[in-house]
This record gives C-alpha cells, structure tokens and sequence, in this order.
C-alpha cells in the first residue's frame, strides 16, 4: 500500500512512519513543509492512504494559521479530486478547534472542509480531535508542555509552572499511532456524517503531579527507587523523560561497598517489589551466616562459581546448593533458615541478589548465626 503523510517530520508524523515500518509497511510517500510541491500532485495521483498531519502551530503572523491549517488542506483535497484518488483520509485536528482562537477556527475549518469533501465523493474519513500528546521526538519549548519539562528537568534546566492545578488532558503518542493504523488496516468509519475519532486511553492529571513524578524520575539515580510500572500514565511519562536525556547522560554510578572480600552493591528498589542487589565475592570467601524471620531473598550466580549452603536454625543439618555461571539457577532462601554463600573458584564469583523489601536499617530483621 502507498501511503502519503504530510508533517512526515514532525513529532507525530515521525512516530507514526517508525511504526508503519516495523508493521511492514514500506511505501511511504512522505512530505513536509521543505519537500518539493511538485511531488505533491505526483503522490496524490498514486496513494492509497493518506495520512494529513501537517499544520501551523506557532506562527509569526496570525493569518498563517487559516492559509496553514485550512489552506494547505484544500489544496491537497483537491489534487486528490483532480485525480479522482479516492484514498481514505485522516487528519489531526485539535480540542482547540471547539474554541474561538485563530487556530483553533482553523482547525475547524479544516475539519469542516474534509467532512464535507467525504460526503461529496463518497470517500472514507477519519478526523482526529487530539488532546495533549506526549511522547518520544517531540520538540522542547515549542507548543508541548510534557516535552519542555522532560528536556528541561533531564538536562538541569528549570521549570516553570504558573498553576499546578491545572488540568492537563493527555494521550500517549504510541496509542495515537495504534489508533491511526488501525485505520489503515481497515477499522470501519461512517463515510457520511460527522464524526470524532477518538484515541483511548486519555489520561487526566494536574500540571505539579507532573512536575513532581519527573523530578522523582530524576531523582530515581540517587535513591535507587523504581518508578510505579503498575501505573500506566507513570510508564509511559517515564519512558518519555529517558528519552529526553542528553546523550553523554545516559549512564549513572552505583555506590559500591567495597572491602577485601569483594562489593556489594544496591541496584534498583522499589516499595513494593523489594530491591535487587549486585554481590561479587572474592575466591574463598564465604558471606552471609544469617537468617531472617520475614525477609526473603532469592539468589542468582551469573559468573564464577559457589555452594549455597542452609540450615534450619533448630536442626544441625547442613544443605548444600553448587551454583555456577555456567548455568544459570535461582535459588530461593527461605526464612527461618541460616544460610551462607561461599566463592569455591578461583576468579571473582558475582551474584544477583534480590530481597522482598528495601533494607530497613531500624529493622533490619538479619540474625547473625553461622551456618
């Protein structure tokens, strides 16, 4: 299938052409605002689909907005029509188009323009009314909240909020472009009449939570904390702030424990799912000799080799684990059982270790007692 999007560079229109080639989609006929017009009336004559997400946000003189939005729209309606090219069309409009801005009476004139022409040449439309969209590639300090904030807080610049209880509608770029190819895989749309596609989920959230939650993200490198995944707005505005970091930035220093007999390291934590822990023991050491009444851990030999060994605290039998990097095994150490962990190798034995909460040094709840 050719498909023709116009904006093909901006933020949405990037997202979307990535996508479209991981589906297999290879055909694209892509054109923006520096692409010779004349191939404009060359890609309305062969598409198939047409993607229309090019329009003027911030101009210099107003009257830009109704010749960018509007005018731009009729001029690729009727080159569509010159070819008789009944192509599907979808547009991105704005929720400013339900307002008496100048951009937003352009957007509606835009809308009002391809509802019209689909109902006159019997062609399939798909008009979009986009809230908020946040997500990866979009432009800082331009017309996007969420992206000036991400850029600005990962890379120490400051933020400015006149009024954190403002509410902020927002769609994730990733489901407007589940939602856009859906179209082109042939959801079903009302040739005739007038209506509003809409991108779910839509999330709700005031402007400080905002705020607050990226400043968590940033402070995650010191504290260790591991944003709430569970929450999906929280995953996918933390997959947006990483993807704001300068790229000599993308690395962090852990705080290594060290002594002569080898590091302990914390990795990530997390209040519900408990923290994992990078452990290197040196040949012939041997750590641990503890238990534990509630804290459970579980064990992973990814390099060198070892002997897990336990024992109940109120029997005198010894139990015995051999691990290896070679293969890998997890073993669980259950509680009420003391246990130790001991390099048999000759190299460094390196050891992921997670535990079921983050160390507590008011409650620690480790019991010294040799294995």
């Amino acid at each position: 299938m050719k498909i023709l999007i116009t904006g093909a560079k901006g933020f949405i229109g990037k997202n979307l052409i990535a996508e479209l080639h991981n589906r297999g989609f290879a055909d694209l006929l892509e054109y923006d605002i520096d692409t010779d017009p004349e191939l404009l009336d060359f890609y309305t004559r062969e598409c198939e689909f047409v993607f229309h997400l090019a329009g003027v946000n911030r101009p210099e003189d107003p009257a830009e907005y109704m010749s960018g939005n509007f005018g731009f729209t009729s001029g690729l309606l009727d080159s569509l029509k010159k070819h008789n090219n009944k192509s599907p069309i979808l547009i991105t409009s704005s929720i400013q188009a339900a307002l008496e801005n100048e951009y937003g009476k352009s957007k509606k004139a835009g809308e009002d323009l391809l509802f019209q022409y689909g109902k006159e040449n019997d062609v399939k439309v798909f008009v979009y009314r986009l809230p908020n969209v946040f997500g990866k590639w979009c432009r800082p300090g331009y017309n996007s909240a969420i992206a000036t904030f991400c850029h600005n807080i990962a890379n120490d610049l400051p933020v400015q909020v006149n009024d954190p209880n403002a509410e902020m509608n927002l769609v994730y770029t990733d489901d407007v472009i589940d939602s856009f190819i859906g179209k082109v895989q042939g959801e079903c749309c009302k040739v005739n009449g007038e209506k509003f596609e809409k991108v779910s989920p839509v999330y709700t959230i005031k402007l400080g939570e905002i705020v607050e939650l990226l400043y968590q993200f940033k402070e995650s490198r010191n504290n260790l904390q591991v944003p709430d995944m569970g929450d999906a707005f929280t995953k996918k505005l933390y997959a947006t702030y990483l993807s704001y970091l300068s790229e000599d930035n993308f690395s962090y220093p852990l705080k290594m424990n060290i002594d002569e007999r080898g590091s302990f390291t914390e990795f990530l934590k997390s209040p519900d799912r408990g923290q994992v822990s990078v452990n290197i023991s040196k040949p012939n050491i041997t750590k641990g000799n503890h238990w534990h009444h509630t804290k459970n851990e579980k064990f992973l030999v990814v390099s060198g080799k070892g002997v897990i060994r336990f024992r109940k605290i109120d029997s005198d039998e010894i139990i015995e684990y051999l691990v290896s990097g070679d293969k890998l095994v997890v073993v669980d150490i259950p509680v009420g059982y003391t246990h130790s962990i001991e390099n048999t190798g000759d190299a460094d034995m390196v050891t992921i270790m997670w535990v079921n909460e983050i160390f507590d040094k008011k409650k620690p709840d480790t019991v010294f007692l040799k294995v």
